[in-house]
């Protein structure tokens, strides 16, 4: 009885305001056996005479336990033990006065069930599933919410009988459902119904079977939300984003439920924008089936209200500190879903739905009108974006008059639309607006009144600038940078006088963006700019100057990289100076300092112009950027109660694992992170074997990132691909130690990327992981990967190749929905872009494995075989083909001459794709007859004679050099030069050599290119008097034809022939009158190569 009531005191310190009690307690509670903490819960759970909250926070633990520790406890107890505890808690159910207690025992039950469901889905408590069909059929309205509130909570509880069952589960809801004296039932009910309708999702026929329970649901939202609850609407929007297809027999009962909801002002904020939310979520995940209701039209006037639904503040426009968008707010809540809604609907219905309603809002005398449909503009022009870039000039010239407007807030909505269609419709709208733009930007930069406004025209000009093309914007660049000046200076004497520093951060980025875009450009502005930065850093030390600081910070390191090393390095040590000042007091700075990623930043950017100079910074600047770079987020596995409790305000995400369970991950720090992990990237990108001290801690530190498998969230996403992308650059530095250290660095390296090709779920991270481990292949040779790193990635491989015929096949499916349409069509389209580029990825690591070990791989490319083979198969689509026949190229080129036993699965298919219509398929044919040609062998002599003709053929088409084909094409003329120098017996090398010559240089295909000239060099070197022509005669020709591989960089200094080529030109400049004449054939620009090849090779 007495470690009772201390357990008592325990649970009551457990809720202690004071934080040293609780954490002291919460070491103590930890401590106790779990089968202790069992019994004692249990107990509190019953005690009468325990206090209410004590209870409470009693069986909040017991869930919890049960949750998060189920297997290390309940299996260990006594059979005796565990019937007790099943008994125990159905009977305080049936017990327990307090509503509140009771559902939380109610939740205890259902997490108790919910893991005693074998793998086979046997409920091995059937007792609970007879006291739940007693209790909804009982006349105690307790026990009825309480089977209801266990069945919401676990709506698998049938397990395996769950069909057996599934009439009496409907008649058990639609009875609760009309339950007419209990409106909680009725709720509780709808809730429970749309639980279980989410659990079984994928089920069709279920979702048909129990769509007459729509309209009770629909009734119960309406209800609910009119006695404050909320909870029903929730679930369907849960539904909306779901199991969408449910509603769609109710759709239009569905909109006109949210719409009204959404309009009625009697109802909270947060109940309006739920209500929205349904809409939005659908147009997201039902786009098609959307598109067919009329009544969706209703419910872009009713985005729009909402954004008018903004409060007269005087103060506004002097607020010197930016205050986040407040995500409760009407205005924000209806600018987000315009956005998501014409991206998800298309701007094709959604811009003529929308177009007269902003037209008729930017004409009303109401300021808060044209400030809703200005905002309304910057919403949709990502989702409309190709209908509205065809009325650009009429929304620009109509856009630009609002600078001018009278009220501040609407100048600044103004400036808010003109940066976010600078990066929407870049570079169209710098090409066709910049005249206009830049100058009505540098008109309003000037309202001195109003800084808010002035500090926005600053931000809109730096989108402006980022996505310029250089040559623009050099026009501008006296009258940018003189404007800019001018504001600088005044706001640097503002911010002395009066502290005030909001335009100032602005327009020190705005001058960072222009430096950027114009580079060397902006050399001659460097003086005017530098001492006033440099001044700023020395002195803006005080807290609330902080961000003024490191955006300064970040200025600096921009112009010094946009100017070069010449002219930064004056003061490179004075700025390097200021960098390590700071960098010292970085263990001062709070871990929410904004000056951090912007130091971290600028150190790389340093890295950048001082290139190995920089290596003797590193000890300074590594401690800070790996402290960053490690920030772990706090991560939590929750259920559906505990998320209630924790909220997105306080920096957390949420993804719903289904079965009432979330993730949860705290974002703050995120950012940095993402940051710092670039930077390390860049120094190892830049430093090279430099970097070498450092590669084992961030090698240790990437590595573990790859397991993270949280995506929802941009900025992880952003983590993930960086650390992929750290790998070969990592493994590149470490060289330098030799093979015995590179080859451990592999191996800690090696089974983390490839698990992580094998489970990663978001393309764009998998397909930057597959193309990493593929160059670390490369640069590791063969023997870097041991027999179970060969099984586990075959396996792999043949199921991404599997998945993608698989996802083809659902595409193909989905083309016959009813719904399918145009804008259906577009999200197909898109989904088999990122199915073809993972397509190609596992192209790439098939490449690496073939090149690094040759032809004693292929018994184990064997289990793949028939899957490449389906690839090139003349039905399958262009890209499918095309890579299919990129896998056989390798296998040609490496794993010759035992490549030939698999001839009869591919020769047919190379055959017919040497004309196919598609040039990628065409391209990849070529280059494969290219490679039979020189590294085939004798066997595939045949085809390439057989070829020969075809690819004479293509050449000579009258279309063959038009742009999309002309990659094609230069193919092929590679494969002919191929098939005369390694096969000349396939070919009338006397006939086709005058006309290959012709064709050169190849301008497009520079890898191609260089197999050319190498040819090239063969024939002049043997005097080819084909190639030379009778006394010489060619010569001029082949000087045109090397000048002009020269001047397009088809021929670099550092590739073999260069030398050769070289070494040809000198010849003749000995000869005086050839020499001359030569040179007189040639351009300046292609005399200017020459000159460049002679000094360089």
């Amino acid at each position: 009885m007495a470690e009772q009531q201390q357990f008592y005191i325990l649970l009551g310190n457990l809720m202690s305001p004071d934080n040293d009690i609780r954490k002291q307690s919460e070491e103590a509670y930890d401590t106790i056996p779990g089968q202790t903490k069992i019994t004692f819960l249990l107990q509190a759970i019953r005690d009468a005479a325990c206090a209410e909250e004590v209870k409470t926070m009693a069986a909040v633990l017991l869930r919890r336990l049960l949750s998060s520790s189920f297997e290390e406890i309940y299996p260990g107890l006594t059979v005796d033990m565990q019937m007790a505890i099943k008994t125990e808690l159905v009977t305080s159910i049936q017990t327990e006065a307090s509503p509140n207690i009771r559902k939380k025992v109610a939740d205890i039950a259902a997490e108790l069930c919910r893991n005693l469901l074998d793998d086979d889905g046997n409920n091995q408590w059937p007792e609970l599933l007879k006291f739940l069909f007693d209790s909804v059929n009982s006349d105690n309205v307790g026990l009825r919410e309480a089977a209801l509130h266990i069945f919401w909570n676990f709506p698998g509880i049938f397990g395996n009988q769950q069909q057996h069952y599934m009439e009496v589960i409907k008649r058990m809801l639609v009875q609760c459902m009309q339950d007419q004296e209990n409106p909680q039932i009725r709720t509780l009910a709808a809730r429970a119904a749309a639980s279980f309708v989410l659990s079984n999702e994928g089920n069709t026929a279920l979702l048909k079977h129990f769509s007459d329970l729509l309209p009770g649901i629909l009734q119960a939202v309406n209800e609910s939300c009119y006695q404050g609850d909320d909870s029903v609407l929730k679930s369907l929007v849960e539904i909306a984003d779901t199991a969408p297809k449910y509603l769609r027999p109710n759709l239009e009962a569905t909109l006109q439920l949210s719409l009204k909801l959404c309009a009625d002002t009697t109802l909270t904020n947060m109940q309006r924008q739920l209500a929205l939310e349904v809409i939005v979520t659908l147009s997201e995940t039902a786009a098609a089936m959307l598109r067919k209701h009329t009544a969706i039209v209703a419910s872009i006037p009713q985005m729009l209200a909402m954004m008018v639904d903004l409060e007269e503040d005087e103060d506004w426009s002097m607020a010197d500190e930016l205050e986040d968008d407040d995500f409760d707010s009407n205005a924000v809540a209806g600018e987000s879903a315009l956005d998501r809604m014409a991206c998800g609907l298309g701007g094709k219905m959604v811009l003529p739905m929308i177009k007269q309603h902003i037209m008729t809002m930017l004409q009303n005398p109401d300021w808060k009108y044209r400030h809703a449909g200005l905002m309304a503009l910057s919403a949709i022009g990502e989702g409309c974006h190709q209908q509205m870039e065809a009325i650009l000039n009429e929304i620009v010239s109509f856009l630009l008059l609002f600078c001018q407007d009278p009220h501040p807030r609407v100048r600044y909505a103004a400036c808010n639309a003109i940066g976010q269609m600078a990066t929407d419709f870049a570079p169209t709208f710098q090409k066709k607006f910049h005249d206009k733009v830049i100058s009505a930007l540098l008109q309003t930069m000037e309202d001195q009144t109003n800084p808010r406004v002035q500090a926005h025209a600053a931000a809109a000009l730096i989108n402006f600038t980022e996505d310029c093309p250089k040559s623009l914007l050099i026009p501008y660049l006296d009258s940018l940078v003189q404007h800019l000046h001018v504001i600088m200076v005044a706001k640097l004497q503002e911010l002395i006088q009066k502290g005030t520093k909001l335009v100032l951060e602005q327009v020190v980025t705005s001058i960072a963006s222009v430096a950027d875009t114009a580079e060397e450009k902006f050399v001659p502005y460097y003086d005017l700019f530098m001492p006033s930065l440099k001044h700023i850093v020395e002195n803006a030390v005080q807290k609330e100057l902080r961000l003024l600081r490191g955006k300064t910070i970040e200025c600096i390191s921009l112009i010094g990289l946009a100017v070069g090393k010449d002219k930064f390095m004056p003061d490179a040590s004075a700025v390097m100076q200021l960098l390590l000042k700071t960098q010292t007091d970085f263990n001062d700075l709070e871990d929410d300092d904004p000056q951090i990623s912007y130091m971290i930043s600028a150190w790389a950017r340093m890295c950048k112009i001082l290139g190995k100079e920089f290596q003797q910074y590193l000890p300074v600047v590594m401690g800070p950027l790996m402290k960053t770079a490690s920030i772990k987020p706090e991560v939590a596995l929750l259920d559906t109660q505990d998320m209630e409790n924790m909220s997105e305000d306080d920096g957390w995400e949420f993804v719903n694992l289904g079965d009432q369970q979330s993730f949860g991950i705290k974002t703050a720090g995120l950012e940095e992170k993402a940051t710092a992990c670039q930077m390390l990237v860049c120094y190892a990108k830049e430093l090279k074997e430099g970097f070498v001290e450092y590669t084992e801690q961030v090698v240790k530190l990437m590595v573990p990132l790859l397991k993270f498998y949280f995506h929802d969230d941009i900025l992880f996403m952003g983590v993930l691909i960086t650390s992929a992308e750290s790998m070969p650059l990592l493994l590149e530095c470490a060289r330098v130690r030799g093979p015995d250290y590179l080859t451990q660095m592999w191996h800690f390296m090696c089974d983390a990327l490839i698990k992580a090709i094998g489970t990663e779920p978001d393309s764009d991270v998998l397909s930057e992981i597959m193309h990493s481990f593929a160059k670390c292949i490369e640069l590791m040779g063969e023997g870097c990967l041991n027999n179970e790193h060969f099984e586990e990635l075959g396996g792999i491989l043949k199921g991404k190749l599997e998945e993608h015929f698989k996802n083809q096949e659902l595409r193909q499916a989905k083309r016959q929905d009813e719904d399918y349409d145009e804008g259906m069509e577009e999200t197909l389209q898109d989904e088999d872009e990122n199915d073809v580029y993972i397509l190609t990825k596992v192209s790439d690591i098939l490449h690496s494995v073939f090149s690094s070990y040759k032809e004693q791989v292929l018994p184990w490319f064997e289990q793949l075989l028939q899957l490449i083979v389906q690839l090139v198969c003349p039905s399958r689509p262009w890209a499918d083909r095309q890579w299919g026949l990129c896998i056989f190229d390798d296998v040609v080129e490496h794993c010759s001459p035992s490549s030939f036993k698999y001839a009869e699965l591919f020769l047919r298919a190379m055959a017919l794709s040497l004309c196919d219509t598609s040039p990628e398929v065409r391209q990849a044919a070529a280059y494969g007859v290219g490679v039979m040609a020189q590294y085939g062998g004798e066997n595939y002599r045949p085809f390439c004679t057989e070829a020969l003709p075809t690819l004479l053929g293509v050449i000579q088409s009258p279309d063959s050099k038009v742009k999309e084909n002309v990659n094609a094409t230069e193919n092929c003329i590679s494969a002919v030069g191929k098939v005369m120098r390694f096969r000349p017996e396939c070919a009338n090398v006397n006939e086709i050599l005058p006309h290959w010559l012709s064709w050169l240089p190849l301008n497009e295909d520079k890898e191609e290119a260089v197999h050319t000239f190498d040819f090239l060099c063969d024939l002049i070197e043997s005097n080819n008097p084909i190639v030379l022509g009778p006394d010489n005669a060619n010569l001029p020709k082949i000087f045109q034809i090397i000048a002009e591989g020269v001047a397009n960089e088809s021929v670099k200094s550092e590739d073999a022939c260069s030398k050769r080529l070289a070494n040809v030109i000198r010849q003749v400049q000995g000869s005086g009158g050839l020499w001359t004449q030569c040179v007189a054939m040639l351009n300046e620009t292609q005399q200017k190569a020459i000159q460049d090849l002679l000094n360089t090779a």
